[in-house]
């Protein structure tokens, strides 16, 4: 039997702290695993409309798993279309990120009866250079939402666990420092060395959203650029909606087999969207538009501090409830500004065929 012990942070550390009962914020690896395993590995064709993919999968108290990573290659089109769907309850879980959770709490903010976040799971929420996401600060310190606090490793290592179909894996960080105070990992007794080590719980998503570099219509995908742990959240998630920037042939993906990073049996839907994490980058085809983000999250900062949420209705209703869909919005955007992210990507090129 393995000891619990401490590494008596908790008896200096200033943090308030709360012993809380440990529970799945998702399915159990038991749970997905077994559904997981039961996906049919058949070649079918996955190709569907994002309201359809969303429609299919996306239910209230769901664990969302996105992907991408801060600004890059994170899945815009798919949280538009799930604003639109609406979701109550949910949680949500990613490594870190920006625009896409707080878009999420923009639409909560508006309409908790449409849409509304119950806990948070995660590494970092914020715009790096631009600086922190305004929503998470409101939600968090108004109490309107539960957090478990991890390292970006420690974010990334839980979807892995997820994905290998292991229950927990051990980590040399957390561990003796305050991290141990604000999420579910626990210190025990190597049974090895004797000494102490950290364990995080595996990390399985009901639902994972990423957005890819290319894919076949069965859902073989190729990220080019950092993968920002879009591989292990798809195959930690028990389904898993992907948008792409094109279609390519099957015929495409098996002359270049080593260039998959997500493999088809993961992936339950699959949608053509071009500039699909605008206004974040995707390498190789566009860069971020620190405008669009700048503006966005000047208005989520004036309701944080006036309370008004005049600002953030005007750019919901201007650029999600007035869209039927993902190229309407783009539209508004214009592509004239769509084509100058597009010249100033500068990333190396990818192989499409």
């Amino acid at each position: 039997m393995t000891n619990n012990v401490s590494s008596k942070i908790k008896n200096i550390s200033t943090l308030q702290y709360k012993e809380k009962e440990f529970e799945y914020w998702g399915p159990t690896p038991d749970e997905a695993r077994k559904k997981m395993v039961n996906k049919s590995h058949a070649l079918k064709d996955k190709r569907v409309t994002l309201k359809e993919a969303v429609a299919a999968h996306v239910k209230d108290g769901i664990n969302l798993g996105i992907g991408g990573f801060v600004n890059t290659r994170v899945p815009v089109a798919i949280i538009h279309e799930i604003i639109r769907h609406g979701g109550r309850d949910l949680t949500l879980s990613f490594q870190s990120n920006s625009i896409c959770p707080e878009l999420l709490a923009g639409a909560m903010i508006l309409d908790p009866d449409r849409l509304s976040i119950r806990r948070v799971e995660l590494a970092w929420w914020g715009y790096e250079i631009i600086g922190i996401a305004p929503l998470v600060r409101y939600l968090a310190t108004n109490g309107m939402i539960e957090m478990d606090d991890y390292t970006n490793y420690g974010m990334s290592v839980r979807f892995k666990a997820a994905s290998m179909g292991i229950p927990f894996i051990p980590v040399r960080d957390h561990g003796g420092s305050d991290m141990e105070l604000v999420n579910r990992g626990k210190m025990i007794e190597c049974p090895f060395t004797g000494k102490n080590i950290y364990l995080l719980p595996a990390c399985h998503p009901d639902v994972g959203i990423v957005h890819t570099t290319a894919a076949d219509m069965y859902g073989n995908a190729r990220i080019f650029g950092a993968y920002c742990t879009c591989p292990e959240i798809a195959m930690a998630a028990t389904s898993t909606i992907m948008t792409t920037e094109k279609i390519i042939s099957s015929d495409s993906i098996r002359s270049y087999p080593n260039l998959t990073e997500i493999p088809y049996p993961v992936v339950d839907t699959v949608t053509e969207q071009p500039y699909g994490s605008y206004p974040g980058a995707s390498y190789g085809y566009y860069w971020f538009d620190m405008d669009h983000m700048k503006m966005f999250r000047s208005l989520c900062d004036d309701f944080r501090k006036t309370g008004n949420k005049e600002g953030l209705k005007k750019y919901y209703d201007e650029y999600i409830f007035s869209c039927e869909t993902y190229d309407d919005f783009l539209e508004k955007v214009g592509y004239k500004n769509l084509k100058k992210l597009k010249d100033m990507d500068g990333g190396q090129s990818i192989i499409l065929t």
